[in-house]
């Protein structure tokens, strides 16, 4: 059986007889137009009730403005408010920067050709996963640093960042784990700039320095298992195993 894609859901805000828009994304498989209303406070009680996607707003509304709705909107629906995209005949430039200002993804002067639109509504998502990418690498980074540092590896040294990257590795690649040498040393070294064997000598130093402070209690601890003793340190590619496989677990 076929699987069924799900479309992205769409509200028009506009009082116009204009049907373009809706007739371009009606007919596509990618999106749907779930309402349109022309009143400022039918569009909030729709969108509040119907939760679309897309929010694509005239600025002119009966009743309230298109401004006023927005900002009632991001109010009541914080981080789950639709994405706006403003399409007006007003292109006043007070207009335009008001819109972005207050959140508007993008503002777009009559007449838009519907193409044109969802390019935007494009962009509005690429943006979004690409945001949230990164702030799933900022995270990562952020527990990689903070277990190098109870565990003792000093940031200053370059070992501390081939074995963060080498953990951003087998996390994302856990395989990577059984060619360290010939994949995940040369990886590593083409985005340092440096050599396969620099790579390795510095995850070396690095794991002797935390041996040397000796924080092992904090290494077995952080791992549940008393797996190290004063004269048993990991090799390069046990460590990196060990916080990649905790740092999977945790999710």
């Amino acid at each position: 059986m076929e699987k069924e894609i799900k479309k992205r859901k769409i509200y028009i805000a506009d009082g116009s007889e204009d049907d373009v828009l809706e007739r371009y994304f009606n007919e596509s498989d990618k999106w749907a137009i779930i309402g349109k209303s022309g009143n400022g406070q039918t569009v909030v009680n729709d969108v509040l009730s119907l939760k679309p996607d897309f929010l694509i707003m005239e600025v002119m509304l009966s009743g309230m403005d298109g401004f006023m709705v927005m900002e009632k909107l991001k109010s009541e629906m914080k981080a789950n408010c639709p994405k706006i995209i403003f399409i007006s005949n007003l292109s006043h430039s007070g207009f335009v920067s008001k819109a972005i200002k207050e959140g508007a993804g993008y503002f777009m002067v009559k007449p838009v050709m519907p193409q044109n639109l969802e390019e935007r509504m494009l962009d509005l998502l690429n943006t979004k996963m690409e945001n949230s990418s990164l702030a799933n690498d900022k995270q990562l980074d952020e527990k990689i640093s903070n277990i190098f540092i109870s565990i003792g590896i000093p940031a200053h040294i370059k070992g501390y960042q081939f074995l963060r990257e080498a953990v951003k590795l087998a996390v994302e690649e856990p395989e990577i784990i059984g060619s360290i040498t010939k994949k995940l040393y040369p990886t590593i070294a083409e985005k340092f700039e440096t050599s396969s064997s620099k790579v390795e000598r510095g995850m070396r130093h690095a794991i002797e320095v935390a041996w040397n402070r000796g924080k092992i209690e904090n290494i077995n601890s952080l791992f549940g298992l008393k797996i190290y003793g004063r004269n048993e340190k990991p090799t390069n590619g046990e460590l990196i195993a060990l916080i990649a496989d905790k740092m999977l677990m945790e999710g």
